[in-house]
């Protein structure tokens, strides 16, 4: 349900990756329609409307957001005969989220249920935290079932929860095992997560060992960009601190991320490609790099394009730092017909037994860590990446995600980062310092500061 606090090209992208991780893809779930308790906690109701009809509630959603490919709402309307569940969708969150903005400060056209970006979550909670519910308190939440960074990521600075967690993107590294044998690099993935347990510069310098002993072969990694948005995403601080300040330009913890990707880029251990574009794609089908940050809803994407050719080829291992590239969440809006049922319904699609049912059938991982223990998670294994324990890596890293603050234009500004700045250095040589420059003044000016 979503990609990094920078979040770039979401819908499409998430919803192609999670459609081809249904199914047979995790061997710890199923594909056959496993049961959904009712999350425990909500209050049994006899009726919800004194006319005895059944209340219509609506989800608006961008994407393929997997609520409703998982049966969610159909198990819902089982459990709670006189409520109906609705959705309705956008393609991409470049169009839903603006029209988000524009229905919540007009107080009409809005769903009753709403999704909301992680990218944008910041803005929406400092914008218009007036126009929505408090579902801190509602019946059927469990703050404690939540990781603590993912809870304090939904609440606004008054200290009411207006938000609560769907997915997140915990992330590790997938990589080639056939291409590390051929460096004489280790492949089993304990040993591999500890070639740069801890450090992002070992990673760079087993980049170096591997260009080393494969000089002309394929690249280490796909792009700078995609390893400078790992290492920010592991970072304490990022681009606001948490007075909500904009601290991009001074916070020593991005220049480090920038001067390493700078390093991969200028070491030649890239592949000079831009993510999600087809060059990228198709750079999968053609073995063109051995390793790439992924977080847990990347392994379909990866498995559809890489294709068959890369069954067993392909292992997941821990990353040197936990970090988390992607998620959502949903909010009710006070101008809703139905609140309290809205609340009710929100509770109990983002309870613990709700996420781990949509991770099985879809592949997006729980925000509420409580979800970690249960079967569908904690069994999880993908056999395309030779049966990686990938529930047990990516409820890992997690439970390590730094509780970094993120503001209201994230998503501006890492996608200026990587577009405008480190694009440039990986593909066109510029130098670092000028393309620092560049993507700062750019960021500048979008803030119109």
């Amino acid at each position: 349900m979503g990609r990094r606090s920078g979040s770039r090209k979401r819908g499409p992208v998430r919803g192609l990756a999670l459609a081809l991780l249904l199914g047979a893809a995790l061997s710890g779930g199923c594909a056959t329609d496993p049961p959904v308790p009712p999350a425990t906690g909500v209050p049994a109701r006899e009726t919800v409307d004194g006319s005895g009809r059944r209340i219509t509630l609506t989800v608006g959603v961008f994407g393929t957001f997997g609520l409703q490919e998982a049966g969610l709402y159909d198990t819902y309307m089982r459990l709670n005969p006189d409520i109906e569940v609705q959705q309705t969708s956008l393609s991409r969150n470049d169009v839903y989220y603006p029209q988000l903005l524009t229905h919540l400060t007009a107080g009409s056209g809005l769903a009753d249920v709403q999704a909301v970006e992680v990218g944008n979550i910041a803005e929406v909670l400092a914008t218009q935290g007036n126009r929505l519910d408090e579902l801190g308190s509602a019946p059927g939440v469990d703050p404690g079932a939540f990781l603590p960074w993912k809870w304090a990521q939904g609440t606004a600075a008054d200290g009411r929860t207006l938000a609560l967690g769907t997915d997140i993107g915990p992330q590790a590294v997938c990589y080639r095992k056939d291409l590390f044998a051929r460096a004489g690099l280790p492949t089993e993935r304990g040993a591999v997560g500890r070639l740069w347990a801890g450090d992002w510069r070992a990673y760079l310098a087993a980049g170096v060992r591997y260009r080393e002993r494969v000089p002309e072969g394929p690249a280490f990694t796909d792009s700078a960009s995609g390893v400078m948005a790992a290492v920010t995403g592991s970072a304490p601080l990022r681009y606001y601190d948490e007075q909500g300040d904009l601290i991009v330009a001074v916070n020593p913890a991005v220049r480090e991320a920038w001067d390493l990707a700078a390093a991969f880029a200028r070491q030649g251990l890239t592949a000079r490609l831009q993510q999600f574009t087809p060059g990228w794609d198709q750079a999968f089908a053609n073995g063109a790099f051995a390793t790439i940050a992924c977080p847990a809803w990347m392994l379909g994407y990866i498995q559809d394009k890489a294709g068959p050719a890369g069954r067993g080829r392909w292992d997941v291992a821990a990353a040197p730092r936990p970090g988390s590239w992607g998620g959502s969440f949903l909010v009710v809006p006070s101008a809703g017909r139905h609140r309290a049922e809205a609340a009710r319904l929100a509770a109990w699609l983002t309870a613990p037994a709700q996420q781990a049912v949509v991770f099985e059938r879809r592949g997006s991982f729980p925000s509420a860590s409580a979800a970690y223990t249960l079967p569908a998670v904690v069994s999880a294994r993908h056999p395309y990446f030779d049966d990686a324990p990938v529930g047990a890596i990516f409820a890992a890293a997690a439970r390590g995600v730094p509780r970094a603050p993120i503001g209201p234009k994230d998503a501006l500004v890492a996608q200026t980062l990587a577009d405008v700045g480190m694009l440039q250095v990986d593909q066109t040589g510029r130098s670092p310092e000028s393309a620092w420059n560049a993507a700062m003044k750019a960021i500048d000016n979008a803030l119109d500061r």
